[in-house]
């Protein structure tokens, strides 16, 4: 049995047909992890669902913009989902907390590892963390891409044994789930599997993800050493059974890599907060991606685009101009700029601070 997991609840999951809160499933999950817990499983919940639990509170009667629809519900509705979680937890004799994030606070470093703390203050304490993205703030351009990504974020940096993916189908199938020619895929290589080319784009009737943000999430996660199944989470018992027996529950299970130093699971998940650029030629790209170990060497580099300072964040571009990975600066642009055409000077990028995508 799995000793620490993550679970994401899809929305799917959690919504009645009619759009509302379904809390007869929301009772069979915490029953679950209550079981879990008292097998001294630590288990943190990213949970969906405070959009489902607004629209039995708000009768609106004008129709708002997308978005501050969305802001108008989740800001009731998540009152209303940890109320019930709490009271449901409360049964089992369990606290519950919850913890309300954005991307802005895994952006750097230090809020990273302010969120890492508050988690495992929680989980020391017997405490059930709840998280969800904070859509009353969050706005397109900073939200995640649904909370599949904050679940990969949160089991990477809190590198629990496993992380499961509830959603309202068994798993992914080599095409359509729907169509009777499609096969569940039982099991996926973490790195060497392209999911393009049969996973569907389609995204859920409720949540704003797909199986495809599912998969990529699932094996960005996995290859940092994390075990991810992704399953159906309206089938019964469907979470203690993956802790237990896996391979009694029909679901795709994402086989884990070699696990990742801490530092860089942080920056695998933190592409999208570089501002910056430098671009490299053939032979650094070469060194890079060697059996040693190799920093980032200024001789390597070809052009620098963006100001930055020590410790921002870089993206990596290669000569073909596809981003091949996230470096820590060790100094600055100026810095950077004065000693370019010295081939002994210190790297731009040391290989401590260094994640390159597969």
């Amino acid at each position: 049995m799995y000793k620490s997991i993550t679970i994401k609840i899809g929305s799917n999951v959690l919504t009645r047909p009619d759009g509302k809160l379904d809390v007869e499933r929301m009772a069979h999950i915490t029953d679950q992890i209550a079981f879990l817990h008292k097998k001294g499983v630590k288990v943190i919940l990213v949970s969906s669902g405070a959009v489902a639990a607004g629209r039995s509170l708000v009768n609106y009667k004008h129709r708002k913009d997308p978005v501050s629809e969305r802001q108008l519900l989740s800001s009731v509705g998540q009152v209303k989902l940890v109320t019930n979680y709490a009271s449901l937890f409360d049964m089992h004799k369990m606290s519950c907390a919850q913890v309300l994030v954005t991307k802005e606070d895994f952006r750097t470093r230090e809020h990273y590892l302010n969120m890492k703390n508050c988690i495992s203050v929680l989980l020391n304490n017997q405490i059930v963390p709840i998280i969800n993205e904070n859509d009353a703030v969050s706005v397109t351009a900073l939200m995640f891409t649904d909370n599949d990504e904050l679940a990969g974020l949160v089991a990477s940096m809190m590198n629990t044994e496993a992380l499961f993916i509830l959603t309202n189908v068994d798993g992914i199938f080599n095409g359509n789930p729907n169509s009777p020619d499609s096969q569940l895929v039982e099991e996926i290589d973490s790195e060497n599997v392209d999911l393009t080319g049969y996973v569907t784009t389609q995204k859920s009737n409720f949540g704003r993800g797909g199986m495809l943000t599912k998969g990529r999430v699932a094996q960005s996660t996995a290859a940092g050493g994390i075990s991810v199944h992704i399953a159906n989470g309206t089938n019964e018992n469907v979470i203690t059974l993956l802790a237990s027996d896996a391979e009694s529950v029909r679901h795709t299970r994402f086989l884990p890599g070699t696990p990742r130093p801490a530092v860089k699971k942080w920056m695998a998940y933190s592409a999208g907060f570089a501002n910056s650029e430098v671009h490299i030629n053939e032979g650094a790209r070469q060194a890079l991606f060697s059996a040693k170990a190799t920093s980032l060497l200024l001789a390597g580099v070809t052009r620098m685009e963006g100001d930055f300072k020590k410790g921002d964040l870089l993206k990596i571009i290669d000569f073909n101009n596809k981003v091949v990975g996230i470096g820590k600066a060790q100094y600055d642009r100026k810095k950077a700029d004065e000693h370019k055409n010295d081939a002994k000077y210190k790297p731009l990028v040391h290989y401590d601070y260094l994640y390159l995508f597969s």
